[in-house]
């Protein structure tokens, strides 16, 4: 099965947050970081479910996954599957560092503003 891809704006902004603050320090870097964050999303159209829930997902009440990028970012998402049309979607909802504290509320975890 081939998931599509939906990237949300709230994600789209956390990547033009780490984006603007990479650059200060190395362009070439902030550039390369965040071509390769779209590349590595778009591989979750194929076997989304190989990667594994996140802590978020205890405190939520829903199933959040998490794909991590360069070793220190985690792409937060979640699936919603079309057994009958035999489709489905993968929502990427968050992009952030794994030093940032765990969203713990609905809110936090769709919210734009800076947590």
């Amino acid at each position: 099965m081939t998931y599509q891809i939906e990237i949300s704006p709230t994600a789209i902004k956390d990547i033009e947050t780490i984006f603007l603050w990479l650059k200060t320090n190395s362009p070439n870097n902030a550039y390369r970081w965040a071509r390769g964050c779209y590349e590595i999303m778009l591989k979750l159209e194929k076997f989304p479910k190989r990667c594994p829930l996140t802590l978020e997902s205890q405190y939520l009440e829903i199933e959040v996954r998490q794909l991590f990028y360069e070793k220190q970012y985690k792409i937060l998402f979640t699936i919603i599957e079309h057994s009958e049309e035999n489709s489905g979607i993968v929502q990427i909802h968050r992009v952030r560092h794994g030093s940032q504290e765990i969203m713990k509320t609905l809110d936090q975890f769709f919210s734009e503003e800076e947590t």
